[in-house]
């Protein structure tokens, strides 16, 4: 199965129509329907590292100040306790907890998955995102989790590449700044190049890079999937502009 970095934006996005959530409509017809959805969401921070375990978890509304509509949606998609079990037990090193009833989908993952799969038809997963690990040690955790990808299930990390919110300007609604664009342009690079190095150590090069990830959950899920890639994968990207100023919507495909 392929293995996606969404660019997800707005929480706005998860009720509008426009080119963002057209190419995450496309993904639904034209990937392969998976058994099951494993999502990184930039949204669920917790110490240690967990993973979804209820057969029906709930939809979190974690925003505030958005459209009533918004808070309406609903994604009943099913869970798979017995499977979060089987990961949680493969690896017990990884000290994976199995959350039964505290969370659930947050908007990070339901505002995506609902244009890929609107059915809601799919069992999904979500796992947190340990606020204890080092940028590697997140890489090399998602390393070990990247046979899912041969046992049928769909790995989807949602956040931003850039995503600096005391940044945005709300005036500039279709492009971003030049130091935005620059770093996204050179994470691009390093993507398609294969430079995992780079991208682990990212914040160290400090300037613009610390201004474009001035914290870290937005951009771990992008190395969740790398971290996942196949030396046979064929890479694309989509989705590849930036709005508001300081937010990248650049998705990766790897397949």
């Amino acid at each position: 199965m392929p293995a996606v970095f969404a660019g997800h934006g707005s929480p706005m996005n998860a009720i509008e129509s426009n080119q963002f959530t057209e190419n995450w409509k496309k993904l639904g017809e034209t990937i392969p329907r998976p058994k099951l959805i494993f999502c990184i969401s930039a949204h669920w921070e917790t110490k240690g590292t967990f993973l979804t375990s209820m057969p029906h978890p709930k939809t979190i509304h974690d925003f505030y100040g958005f459209p009533q509509e918004l808070f309406r949606v609903e994604y009943p998609a099913p869970g798979n306790p017995g499977y979060a079990e089987q990961i949680a037990l493969k690896y017990p090193e990884l000290q994976i907890g199995l959350d039964k009833e505290n969370w659930g989908f947050d908007h990070g993952s339901w505002s995506v998955v609902r244009h890929i799969y609107p059915n809601a038809d799919i069992p999904m997963l979500q796992l947190s995102l340990n606020r204890n690990l080092s940028f590697a040690e997140h890489y090399e955790l998602a390393k070990k989790l990247s046979y899912l990808r041969s046992e049928g299930v769909l790995i989807i990390g949602s956040g931003n590449i850039v995503h600096n919110l005391r940044a945005v300007d709300w005036h500039n609604p279709n492009s971003g700044y030049d130091w935005a664009e620059e770093v996204d342009s050179n994470v691009r690079q390093w993507i398609a190049e294969r430079n995992h190095d780079e991208l682990i150590n990212i914040t160290q090069r400090g300037g613009i890079y610390r201004m474009a990830i001035p914290t870290a959950e937005h951009y771990l899920p992008l190395l969740y999937v790398l971290a996942m890639q196949h030396k046979d994968d064929q890479l694309s990207f989509f989705n590849d502009e930036l709005t508001l100023g300081s937010i990248s919507m650049t998705g990766v495909i790897l397949k």
